[in-house]
């Protein structure tokens, strides 16, 4: 599998079949190449687009417009793609209900997981529903989304391999991210973003690796 982090929350995943995904699609920050399926999350516009170019053949809205949870589980190509509902708040504190999604994509043996604008910590039903995950990305902002403290304790329940933090902003939000994980994880900065990712090219031990772009 091959990840691209195109910046923010937007990731281009392409599998070996080539199949191209993009995550957290908007109408600010996308991928040069037209993605097969678009995933969208209900948070703000730069998780979202009102209009996803019309190429697209599978546009997957983490949040269900008609009320109740997203409910997401197709087969296209050589990869699976569902969906693990969370709430997100509104600008007030209160709680909107299903309003953002868990995209997981299963390929090549690998499985990869994508938290969106997650707000709160998972259940354990939640984190059953998403499953082992080999590859998880991490929004790590710390006030838009889940806090810090939340967020080290949601990467921590989920055990995946490879951790791949975004959604932060600035050199400071990503070092207070870091700072709170030194002592559980190893940390490696890659020198470009993008990545190849495969069973045998997983650490054995659960590792955060921060790709270039914010």
């Amino acid at each position: 599998m091959k990840l691209t982090f195109v910046g923010h929350a937007t990731w281009l995943i392409e599998t070996p079949g080539g199949i191209k995904i993009a995550t957290d699609y908007n109408d600010y920050i996308r991928p040069s190449a037209v993605p097969d399926i678009a995933t969208m999350n209900k948070a703000h516009t730069t998780h979202y687009s009102l209009l996803p170019d019309p190429e697209i053949k599978h546009v997957l809205r983490g949040w269900n417009p008609d009320g109740g949870p997203a409910k997401h589980d197709l087969t296209v190509g050589d990869v699976r793609v569902r969906n693990v509902p969370t709430n997100i708040r509104d600008w007030q504190g209160g709680a909107i209900g299903y309003g953002n999604s868990i995209f997981i994509f299963e390929a090549a043996g690998l499985c990869i997981g994508h938290l969106g604008h997650l707000h709160h910590t998972l259940t354990p039903e939640q984190i059953g529903q998403i499953g082992q995950l080999d590859v998880v990305m991490v929004p790590i902002d710390g006030s838009y989304t889940l806090d810090t403290s939340g967020m080290v304790e949601v990467v921590k329940a989920l055990r995946a391999r490879l951790i791949l933090p975004m959604h932060y902003f600035n050199q400071f939000t990503l070092n207070r991210f870091l700072d709170k994980v030194r002592g559980d994880f190893p940390i490696e900065m890659a020198e470009t973003n993008v990545l190849e990712v495969s069973q045998a090219k997983l650490p054995t031990n659960p590792k955060i690796l921060v790709l270039p772009g914010m």
